[in-house]
């Protein structure tokens, strides 16, 4: 008998074809500009600007590079669906263990991590396979009295949730407009008094998290390890009743020395492997940012539809889905929804034997982070080599240890010792963890984006992945809502990613050896995008004091030179306006990824790039930078409204404004002495580069304004 389909793969092929016609279209014309600049320059006479016309040929190499490895994402795109309802009756679903790291009760708000915990406990997954463990780097004991308040809530929450089939289990989206559509299709007067009795239940839960979120403590760097368990499911083993039952519940805070490595998020992540390994021991985790709270409880089910599905290869990974966020505005200034990355690259790269892993959102085979698919066992030739000391670790993994495995003894005195041992600082000492040795072990020390260097080392082991776009989304998170945080984020980003791009470890030297060519052309847009910031400044610069003394750097509009650069902008701008238009953006869309582009490259990528190349040579050290997710009125009210707010950004925004500046007047002493030389047909080029430059600046130089 056969079996029905779990999930379907189609490849997009009218885009494909579409993409495939003008990437050899847009190359033509590229080699034509390169075949102008160069000839002219081998060959020119004594009044062509050599210097100048060397710097826009550097500009127009680095562009040529980004474009080119930027086909890796056009050339298959795919689009992935589900069926859960064809998971057979009796399937016996793996173990998920969901791991939530927060580092900063002050960043990131106690009451919204509270949340992502309590909807990840309400996950559609049978309760003795599910369990919930919470990663607290702060050691906060504002955070752990609030996950004990969080469980004491989940115990009305849940049951709620499973009785009226809610499916928005965050409790603080629920009861906002969010779950309005919810409230529609349930009418009755017993919904309703429940509702209310447990809407009373989650404003004395917020109460009292806030309440003890005013006596925060500072946060020590000198502690021992914590380990509690929160909820034990072993006590709903016994109970009848499905919809009381909980999954287990964890709190961890692992132990933090001055004279031991950290390892930021990486470390923490790590020791939630080792300590869960003990406690549940579950096949697959779910990584989840502290304010990336599960919209969709399905979404275990979803992806066991790939994990489970033995058409599938037993290489797959991780199933990555997509970061979603509920704050992003209509008129969205920032890019906050990345539709870039989420509706164009993902699927293409899909298309490529996975996509990158995200950071968040993603559910992962655990072996996979133990060695490669086909010698996924190497690992346990030398355990206590490559994992430490500890042997009821290590019979976690050869799948010995009977009482994890069932599920008994989770909170036993033992278990809890043994678990602080796994969380301490020593522990890792003269192992693999987090090294590049032979096999991987565990997330990789290597690069502070722990996640995406972790997916792409798996990548180049031969390993796969699948990216699900569903209707609903599943996840949802906070995204940044003025330019600081962004531009705090992206030089993170940068730097991180440029470190990787010229290092040992480069997609273009160590990853193409290891994944196909268009793979690791994909990841090598990841790891150099950063560098446009130079071609974005040159272009940004030298046109245009070129144009204020009237040499020419393009060709004379009647030259037939001239179609190749007009071929070249109208290309790259109808391929930008096909992909948001065919992605569900619109016009809007379009301008606005275009203008936070250009603002982004000379700012954010610029200063990343600076950091990157100090940290390769050692002039600075690399440090953790945490995205603030504390949410300021002010700040809100502006970025609805579209106003750009470049408060605290200061910084950040000397290079632009000293573009602005140049480019403005320039413009006003270029457009004069064109008008008096009459060169109009030499300088149009310049003349329309500066003043497209001067349009898109409009808002910025607003923004600026009104900050002031």
């Amino acid at each position: 008998m056969a079996t029905l389909s779990l999930n379907t793969c189609t490849v997009q092929h009218s885009r494909a074809v579409l993409n495939r016609v003008h990437i050899f279209f847009h190359f033509t014309a590229i080699a034509a500009l390169l075949y102008f600049r160069i000839s002219h320059i081998l060959n020119s006479d004594e009044n062509l600007p050599v210097f100048a016309w060397g710097l826009m040929t550097t500009a127009e190499l680095f562009f040529t590079f980004m474009w080119f490895v930027t086909q890796g994402f056009r050339w298959r795109p795919v689009t992935r669906t589900v069926l859960p309802e064809n998971l057979p009756a009796n399937v016996e679903f793996p173990g998920v263990d969901v791991f939530v790291c927060t580092d900063d009760p002050e960043k990131e708000p106690v009451l919204e991590v509270m949340n992502t915990v309590l909807s990840a406990m309400a996950l559609d997954y049978p309760t003795e396979k599910l369990a919930v463990y919470l990663s607290d780097d702060a050691g906060a004991a504002t955070t752990l009295d609030a996950v004990k308040e969080a469980c004491s809530f989940a115990k009305s929450w849940i049951p709620f949730c499973r009785k009226y089939g809610i499916k928005t289990r965050c409790p603080e989206a629920y009861f906002s407009t969010f779950g309005d559509d919810e409230r529609i299709l349930r009418t009755t007067d017993e919904f309703k008094a429940e509702e209310k009795n447990v809407k009373s239940k989650y404003e004395g839960f917020k109460k009292n998290v806030q309440k003890a979120d005013d006596f925060f403590d500072t946060v020590s760097d000198d502690r021992p390890p914590c380990i509690e368990v929160i909820h034990d499911n072993r006590c709903d083993r016994e109970s009848e009743d499905n919809q009381t039952k909980m999954p287990l519940l964890v709190y961890m805070s692992r132990e933090r020395r001055p004279s031991h490595p950290h390892r930021f998020k990486a470390g923490a992540l790590n020791a939630l492997l080792r300590v869960s390994g003990i406690m549940s021991n579950g096949e697959y985790l779910l990584a989840l940012d502290c304010d990336m709270y599960c919209n969709e409880p399905a979404s275990a089910k979803q992806a066991m539809c790939f994990h489970l599905d033995p058409k599938m290869p037993s290489s797959l990974a991780f199933v990555q889905y997509p970061q979603i966020f509920y704050n992003v505005s209509k008129n969205d200034i920032y890019d906050g929804q990345a539709r870039s990355a989420y509706k164009t690259k993902y699927q293409g790269m899909d298309g490529l034997r996975g996509a990158s892993c995200a950071g968040t959102g993603y559910y992962l085979k655990k072996k996979a982070l133990y060695g490669s698919p086909n010698q996924q066992d190497e690992f346990l030739l030398e355990p206590e080599k490559n994992f430490g000391q500890s042997k009821k670790f290590i019979d976690s993994l050869k799948g010995n240890d009977k009482e994890t495995i069932n599920g008994k003894g989770n909170s036993s005195e033992a278990i809890l010792d043994e678990a602080s041992k796994l969380a301490s600082c020593s522990y890792e000492e003269n192992t693999e963890w987090g090294k590049e040795a032979s096999i991987i072990v565990g997330y990789s020390y290597e690069c502070l984006l722990e996640s995406t260097f972790t997916g792409y080392r798996l990548h180049c082991r031969g390993w796969q992945s699948v990216y699900l776009y569903p209707k609903r989304p599943c996840f949802l998170g906070c995204t940044t809502i003025d330019m600081k945080d962004a531009f705090v984020q992206l030089m993170k980003w940068s730097s991180e990613l440029l470190q990787v791009g010229i290092s040992s470890y480069s997609p273009l030297t160590y990853g193409m050896s290891r994944m196909s060519i268009l793979q690791s052309m994909c990841y090598g847009y990841y790891t150099f995008f950063p560098i446009l910031s130079v071609p974005c400044v040159l272009y940004g610069s030298i046109p245009q004091l070129c144009f204020l003394y009237g040499i020419p750097l393009f060709p004379k509009v009647s030259n037939p030179w001239f179609a190749v650069f007009a071929t070249l902008y109208i290309s790259s701008l109808c391929q930008h306006i096909y992909e948001v238009l065919s992605s569900g953006g619109s016009m809007t869309t379009w301008w606005n990824e275009h203008r936070i582009w250009m603002i982004k490259t000379v700012t954010a990528c610029l200063f990343g790039c600076l950091d990157g190349l100090m940290k390769c040579i050692g002039i600075t050290k690399a440090k953790f930078r945490l995205t603030n997710k504390a949410i300021d009125q002010e700040k809100l009210e502006k970025y609805e409204k579209g106003v750009f707010d470049f408060e605290a950004a200061r910084m950040f925004m000397i290079p632009l404004v000293l573009l602005i500046v140049l480019n403005l007047g320039c413009f006003v002493g270029g457009v004069k002495r064109m008008v008096s030389e009459g060169n109009f047909e030499e300088m149009f080029g310049q003349a329309f580069l500066s003043s497209s430059i001067v349009v898109s600046s409009y808002s910025v130089v607003k923004g600026l304004l009104a900050g002031k």
